[in-house]
């Protein structure tokens, strides 16, 4: 299965999601493949496996495919295909190329039974590079951080995910709604939780990932939280994600 994790915003944890979730699915033997294309390549660093040669922009510049570009992690049955910033003229450089939004399916496709599940970790923009991973993608996963306004965002995401799936993936379907940088102390969180649940249902995830200082640290340190300090009250709640995730997929 290939899961966009997207969201036009920002900030709101997809970097975060893809690589804990993603950690947490492989802790228990499942085979992970993470493709990073964010020019920003989060991702990748938090695997510590930014490497230019070996950047996912080598397949979209048809010098390299996928399969030449795939790197082990420390985790064991997670593997990276990372991201560099070159990536940032990709949209640009495939502008004129019709079919440019099936680039990443063209590519995925021959990996997709390797897996067992491929997450795509996307900028946080509406442009080439999401559109195509959407359309390769047969779901996606939406973060939404507890703020002001962040419903209207996930509103606008939502009717875009329509439109591709009437235009360019009719299989495509939203996976669930992950509600991030929850602060049961703020008011605004509480608040956030009860609209998107009465607007979204079942479609949002019982498990809500805290504010927490850890999944912050861990990136500059190379490591996926749930490395870094596996008791945190982040890597706690992605685990108990990763749960969720399954029962929702079986």
């Amino acid at each position: 299965m290939i899961i966009t994790i997207a969201n036009q915003k920002g900030g709101v944890g997809k970097t975060t999601t893809v690589v804990n979730l993603g950690t947490a699915l492989a802790s228990i033997d499942k085979k992970i493949l993470i493709v990073d294309v964010d020019p920003q390549y989060n991702s990748s660093l938090s695997f510590n496996r930014y490497q230019h040669d070996l950047s996912i922009y080598k397949a979209l510049s048809g010098e390299k495919k996928f399969e030449e570009l795939i790197q082990d992690t420390q985790i064991p049955n997670l593997q990276i295909i990372s991201a560099c910033e070159d990536l940032a003229a990709a949209e640009y450089e495939l502008a004129n190329d019709e079919n440019r939004n099936f680039i990443i399916k063209k590519q995925l496709d021959n990996l997709k039974n390797t897996y067992d599940y491929i997450f795509i970790d996307t900028p946080p923009t509406l442009g080439l590079l999401t559109i195509s991973a959407l359309v390769a993608s047969d779901e996606v996963l939406i973060p939404v951080q507890c703020e002001f306004f962040a419903l209207e965002g996930l509103s606008k995401l939502v009717k875009t995910i329509d439109m591709i799936k009437d235009n360019l993936n009719q299989n495509l379907k939203i996976n669930g709604i992950i509600l991030t940088m929850y602060d049961k102390r703020n008011s605004l969180s509480s608040l956030i939780e009860e609209e998107a649940r009465k607007y979204f249902e079942a479609t949002v995830y019982k498990f809500n990932v805290p504010r927490n200082v850890k999944l912050s640290e861990a990136p500059s340190h190379g490591l996926p939280a749930i490395i870094y300090d596996l008791n945190c009250a982040g890597s706690q709640a992605y685990i108990g994600l990763a749960r969720e995730f399954i029962e929702r997929n079986t």
